[in-house]
């Protein structure tokens, strides 16, 4: 398939977002970004910004003054700064955007492998039952329907824990030596924020569907945050009992169906190859 020509528009152009708006203007696209504040930053790296709080119907006018969009890339997180819920700002405030956003040739949804609701260390696939387990689960799960709902032929990409240059998970904790209050057993599905970005760029381009986004190589936690602490030069990682009855979220998250489809590859095959290149 042949990927859109016309310009690009970001809904949530933070740490994924915006590496892909950063992408997309280097192709040469024109690329717009819907922000509630950065105008000049985002102009100032050759963005077009454009005014708006997704939870804020009235304030998303500008959206509707867009030319026809070739791409949106929507990977909106919530700022638990802003006081707004989850629910207000994945779920509520994608319906205010679908309202509001003009004629568009392919949606890119970026949602989380917390739809999964797995707790015994299986194997997931895409057709793998969506029964989460915690509320964050719930609620991103109600916004890929809502899309779906709206949009039949969007792509759904569900994410596991992004990391990379700027976010190296649990680096405070691990530096002040503070144990992780989790099973060291359980299994982690990460992929590098580059590898990221590498998948949204080829959903644009290849059948739209629904696709696990994860490295080839799922984790046990004691291994990833050992392994953390000894690139950090931490003490060695640690971990206390957790005081919850619930079960932990344990699963290895496969990839499969991106490769097969998407052609995705990652660059970083498994966290020893992506941490080392996250660089702090």
């Amino acid at each position: 398939m042949t990927p859109p020509t016309g310009p690009a528009l970001v809904i949530g152009c933070g740490y994924l977002g915006r590496r892909v708006a950063d992408a997309w203007r280097d192709s040469g696209r024109a690329v717009y970004a819907l922000t509630r504040g950065r105008t000049d930053e985002l102009r100032a790296a050759g963005l077009r910004p454009v005014t708006g709080d997704v939870t804020d119907p009235a304030s998303l006018a500008g959206l509707r003054d867009l030319p026809p969009i070739g791409t949106v890339l929507y990977a909106v997180g919530t700022d638990r700064r802003a006081g707004h819920t989850m629910r207000q700002v994945y779920v509520e405030g994608l319906r205010n955007v679908l309202t509001a956003v003009p004629t568009v040739e392919r949606w890119v949804h970026v949602s989380s492998t917390g739809v999964y609701g797995q707790s015994d260390g299986s194997l997931v696939t895409e057709a793998s039952p969506t029964e989460p387990r915690e509320e964050s689960g719930r609620v991103v799960l109600e916004a890929e329907q809502t899309l779906l709902g709206a949009k039949p032929g969007a792509t759904i990409l569900r994410f596991a824990g992004i990391y990379g240059p700027g976010r190296w998970l649990r680096k405070a904790a691990l530096l002040a030596g503070e144990p992780y209050t989790a099973d060291a057993d359980k299994w982690l599905n990460l992929i590098h924020v580059a590898d990221g970005v590498a998948a949204v760029l080829a959903a644009e381009s290849h059948p739209t569907g629904t696709y696990n986004i994860a490295d080839d190589e799922p984790v046990r936690r004691g291994d990833f945050y050992s392994e953390s602490a000894r690139l950090l030069g931490a003490p060695e990682a640690k971990f206390a009992p957790s005081a919850s009855s619930a079960p932990e979220a344990n699963r290895r998250v496969s990839n499969a169906l991106a490769r097969t489809v998407l052609h995705f590859v990652p660059r970083y095959p498994s966290y020893r190859e992506g941490l080392a290149a996250s660089g702090d």
